[in-house]
């Protein structure tokens, strides 16, 4: 299928962005790596009157860490992110993450700010915002204002970013030195949509007791979800096995509600939720253990 006919701007500067998306109002759409956009303009599932392109700013196609922040601006391609050794280095779930997105092709191409405000709860971005607690800049008619990720994820494929707002910039807090980070998923092949998938972020405290342990889920629900699993490690310490997260599997089984679908039943999902919970939380706390002793 093709697209319905649109109205097509491709604005130079942030400040002319947000004055054409302004003018347009909500039928307007933003076009930065368009992966996810275009197919549903071809299926004729979205039908905005006008496109706002914004692949000239490439002042927003910036990777920088700074404060305790990694900041990827909204034209940087997954790819670029995937492949910074500073970012990585600072906040490693980007990397493990992104590793997962859909295929290189994609990630050539895709923009990891344009897929956070996507917001697609089968997205790996859009867990991993709401596990570090980051947040979204989004420059406006009446100036900038930052939304963290608490309140950035409405519902499914909705996020806070309003008719005359551009979103500029994604910020993702640095990984601290007696944690880890891991990401696990399933799919039905290799970058495809995960059946589902669970971010890990676990920190070690004295004697090396687990001291803090959260996941954040995708495809269990219509926004990702974060749960707090410290109370099933709270024991968990020294030499050990993935088995000893066991706990906190059932914990995250018992918590979250999926629903059946085409892809899998609900009941599927919550079993792979347990065991994914398990296999990152394990993997996370070697990495913490690393970390602190190196």
């Amino acid at each position: 299928m093709k697209p319905s006919s649109f109205g097509y701007s491709r604005p130079e500067s942030v400040a002319e962005a947000v004055q054409t998306l302004a003018s347009i109002g909500p039928d307007g759409k933003v076009l930065a790596g368009g992966q996810s956009l275009v197919p549903l303009l071809n299926m004729r599932l979205a039908a905005p009157t006008h496109l706002v392109d914004i692949n000239q700013l490439s002042e927003l196609a910036f990777i920088s860490v700074a404060d305790g922040q990694v900041t990827v601006g909204a034209t940087a391609r997954h790819s670029d992110v995937l492949r910074d050794p500073v970012a990585a280095a600072a906040q490693p779930l980007l990397r493990k993450a992104l590793s997962l997105v859909a295929h290189p092709v994609i990630r050539n191409r895709g923009t990891t700010v344009g897929s956070i405000v996507h917001a697609d709860p089968s997205g790996e971005m859009t867990a991993v915002l709401a596990l570090l607690g980051g947040s979204v800049r989004l420059e406006g008619k009446n100036g900038p204002r930052c939304v963290t990720a608490n309140d950035f994820f409405l519902g499914p494929l909705e996020s806070d970013v309003r008719p005359d707002e551009l979103a500029t910039e994604a910020s993702f807090p640095v990984l601290p030195p007696s944690a880890g980070c891991a990401f696990a998923e399933v799919s039905r092949r290799q970058g495809d949509y995960a059946v589902c998938g669970v971010a890990t972020l676990l920190e070690i405290g004295e004697e090396g007791l687990v001291a803090r342990a959260r996941a954040a889920y995708l495809s269990v629900a219509g926004t990702p979800v974060v749960l707090d699993l410290t109370e099933a490690c709270g024991d968990v310490g020294g030499d050990l096995e993935q088995a000893y997260f066991a706990e906190a599997g059932r914990l995250a089984m018992s918590q979250l509600r999926p629903a059946d679908d085409i892809h899998a039943t609900a009941s599927y999902r919550r079993h792979l939720a347990g065991v994914l919970t398990e296999r990152a939380l394990y993997e996370a706390y070697q990495q913490a253990r690393g970390r602190a002793h190196g």
